[in-house]
């Protein structure tokens, strides 16, 4: 009987696919996990991981001596190093699981040898990522490239050998199927998010409080920086008392913006372990993240789990969960008016009183279970489970 366990799945970090490491895991099909750290994940025992905490150790330093720009830039060019590693263990016939430029020498091995290549699809098109980001840096009259040009190449050369994409959200599935993939290579992969800590308020809203924005992702032009602080800016003419609630974490990008904007009410914060996190948005009023490129914004499912109004762009991913004017409102991409009407409209309706939204989320859409049921269902469907 031929052995079932010929999935590789490899990332030099912890990704959006260890999830589908996990499933192969319990299905009995998973050959090994390939990270560059020094530590696995839960639900893929040890044996079954393959570690290279060198590549790790070189990225930690990476970050802690470079701007968040430049530290990216460097873990990217470790990536042919993660490449020839994993490419060295593989066999005839196994399959494998990874993301942009991360294996480009491992897909081609596993296609010439019989195996099937599974592009993780975190992000749009790499075409489009760029091209859609190119313009917006020229808007902003930044110097920096969207990402590393050395990276993007590597995205961009690895396409040819992708047999599959493990799509997230219909916007990445658009970008892949407007450049030439066909349906059937796209694969429906939703990624199971933990929300068990993220649930609605208990109590009533306190009346003294000031409007309440928050955006809980880290600043930059991709994530839509500009457009929502000029649209908070907008919105204060309607309420002058609202505040902005950031998370400190800022790519180089994003901080010419800031300077900028430095006179607005922000109330900053570092990164917060969930059960914080979750304590912060429900004492906010209105989520908001106007992305130009997104595959699936989990920052924008806790607070819809935690009852938020969200306001967010169609290239959020997250945005075909929103239904306008009961669950949040989907606005255009570089459009700060737009944000400061859907700011003013749930404002209105949330500091009357009279109207006040009570938003509900099926919570079960994003479980792992679910997850689970449909990877495996679809690798069946390909003959694959």
């Amino acid at each position: 009987m031929p052995d079932k366990r010929n999935f590789i799945v490899a990332t030099p970090g912890r990704s959006p696919v260890d999830p589908n490491a996990r499933v192969l895991y319990r299905h009995g099909m998973l050959r090994f996990l390939a990270l560059g750290t020094r530590r696995g994940i839960t639900g893929v025992p040890l044996e079954f991981t393959r570690l290279n905490p060198k590549i790790g150790l070189v990225t930690y330093a990476a970050a802690r001596t470079l701007s968040v720009y430049h530290a990216e830039s460097f873990r990217f060019r470790l990536n042919p190093w993660f490449d020839h590693w994993v490419r060295k263990q593989m066999l005839p016939g196994n399959h494998i699981i990874s993301s942009y430029g991360y294996a480009n020498a491992c897909f081609r091995q596993a296609r010439q040898q019989g195996g099937k290549t599974f592009l993780d699809g975190g992000n749009s098109h790499p075409d489009n990522f760029w091209a859609i980001l190119t313009e917006e840096h020229k808007r902003w009259h930044c110097d920096l490239p969207p990402i590393a040009r050395h990276h993007y190449q590597r995205a961009m050369e690895m396409l040819p050998d992708v047999d599959y994409v493990l799509s997230p959200s219909t916007y990445v599935s658009r970008s892949f199927l407007e450049r030439g993939f066909k349906p059937e290579q796209i694969l429906r992969n939703v990624y199971p998010v933990d929300l068990s800590c993220f649930k609605p308020r208990t109590t009533p809203r306190e009346k003294d409080r000031p409007l309440t924005v928050i955006c809980t992702g880290s600043l930059s032009l991709r994530k839509g920086c500009p457009d929502l602080l000029e649209g908070f800016k907008r919105a204060l003419k309607r309420f002058p008392t609202a505040r902005l609630r950031l998370n400190n974490y800022i790519h180089d990008t994003a901080k010419p913006v800031l300077a900028k904007y430095k006179d607005l009410p922000i109330d900053w914060s570092p990164g917060l372990p969930h059960e914080q996190l979750a304590e912060r948005l429900r004492s906010s009023d209105i989520f908001v993240l106007p992305s130009l490129e997104e595959g699936l914004v989990r920052t924008a499912l806790e607070a819809m789990a935690c009852g938020l109004p969200v306001v967010l762009t169609p290239n959020t991913g997250t945005a075909e969960y929103v239904q306008p004017g009961v669950n949040g409102e989907v606005v255009p991409i570089r459009d700060p008016q737009a944000i400061a009407d859907a700011i003013i409209k749930w404002g209105d309706r949330i500091l009357s009183g009279a109207d006040a939204p009570k938003i509900s989320m099926d919570t079960q859409m994003f479980s792992f279970e679910q997850f689970e049921k449909g990877f495996i269902g679809q690798l069946q469907r390909e003959g694959l489970a």
